[in-house]
């Protein structure tokens, strides 16, 4: 990975968010929020968590549901400068984390930035002058606005194609819903033509087909596109802006993209963190200790699983498959008379060997028996019912 040159540049930041949803509702950092799982009607906490820039977890915080994602930052910066010893620091952050307030708060405590900047900024700078639709043409453009801000832009073709498929299929299923509209009307003569075609007016503005235009002419409703909205629609496509205050000596146009793309490295750990063995959720703890307890834990067993992929990297195997390998290897309790008894390791396979050295373990031949009582799930739940 391409880093910053060492002593002469800032060090690097990386933070983002999630939330995690409840099914229950008396924990008390759970609010009604943004719900980025997709769970309507569930409440949820807020998970903010941040990362050097090789993705390896610094510190995690837990915010009540409903805080807003720039909210969260103050707390971070505070945490860099104080707890970290941070002096020259880049933060980075997404668009929607990283705004006026958040920037001037990192500009305050003498740290960089880098972000994006939202669509609507974009078309700002464009009727501005300040940014050419060509310059997206480029692999890799850079401006320079008189405050000394830089904007580095690109056009991502592959995002673009999504998004030009994403709006053809919105197209046909409209088209699909008014030939069903189409067929109701004909066969109800009752039908009134004005609510059916609020109805797909309605449906296409849901779906953001801004440049559709819905026409009706005896009892027959069909769909027009005006040409100049579609273009106007369509033009940033793919186009994202990054925004920072690092100036040249500090990092490239180059290195500012890089670094940015990093943040994928969050939204992994995030990912991760919600459906590996890790069990982010479901969270079955009600005081806020406790639940950022859990979650501390959470980001502190996903720290050795950053590990285990590292050094399992050589074995093409995934972190998954090797802890299934792991979880085979089994132990006999010997037991002599008059004996104290103890567990005989079996031998374990070659597979397991090499995950055990490459994770630098070293495995003793027995282990004590205590007869330790060892309690799962479900050996826990039914001793609190006792």
């Amino acid at each position: 990975m391409e880093s910053f040159i060492k002593d002469t540049t800032p060090s690097l930041y990386l933070y983002d968010v999630t939330s995690s949803y409840f099914e229950g509702e008396k924990n008390e950092l759970a609010q009604f929020g943004y719900n980025r799982d997709g769970k309507k009607g569930k409440r949820q906490i807020v998970v903010g968590l941040l990362c050097n820039e090789l993705g390896e977890a610094l510190a995690t915080e837990v915010f009540e549901g409903n805080t807003q994602d720039p909210k969260t930052v103050a707390s971070q910066i505070k945490k860099i400068a104080d707890r970290f010893g941070g002096k020259e620091v880049t933060f980075v952050g997404d668009r929607g984390m990283i705004k006026s307030k958040q920037i001037q708060d990192i500009l305050d405590h003498g740290f960089h930035y880098i972000t994006a900047i939202t669509k609507p900024q974009i078309e700002g700078l464009i009727k501005q002058g300040n940014i050419q639709m060509s310059l997206f043409d480029q692999e890799l453009a850079e401006i320079t606005i008189d405050n000394g801000v830089r904007y580095i832009l690109r056009r991502n073709p592959i995002r673009a194609q999504e998004m030009k498929k994403s709006r053809a299929d919105k197209l046909k299923y409209l088209n699909e819903k008014l030939a069903k509209k189409n067929a109701y009307l004909k066969d109800h003569d009752r039908a009134n033509v004005e609510v059916a075609k609020k109805q797909i007016e309605t449906l296409a503005k849901k779906m953001k087909l801004n440049w559709v235009t819905i026409h009706c002419s005896d009892r027959l409703i069909s769909v027009g596109e005006d040409h100049i909205m579609y273009l106007e629609s369509v033009k940033l496509d793919g186009c994202y802006v990054l925004k920072t205050d690092l100036t040249e000596k500090h990092a490239t146009k180059e290195t500012i993209h890089n670094r940015y793309k990093d943040l994928a490295l969050v939204e992994t750990a995030f990912r991760t963190s919600k459906t590996f063995h890790l069990e982010l959720r479901p969270i079955y703890v009600r005081l806020a200790s406790r639940t950022r307890g859990h979650v501390f834990v959470v980001m502190l067993a996903y720290s050795i699983v950053q590990k285990l992929r590292t050094y399992w990297e050589s074995l093409n195997i995934t972190v998954e498959e090797g802890i299934a390998q792991l979880s085979t290897l089994c132990s006999s309790i010997v037991s002599l008379p008059q004996e104290v008894s103890y567990q005989k390791i079996a031998q374990p396979t070659d597979t397991i060997q090499s995950l055990l050295k490459l994770a630098q373990v070293e495995l003793p031949e027995v282990l004590p028996s205590r007869q330790a009582i060892v309690a799962t799930k479900r050996k826990l739940q039914s001793r609190r019912k006792k």
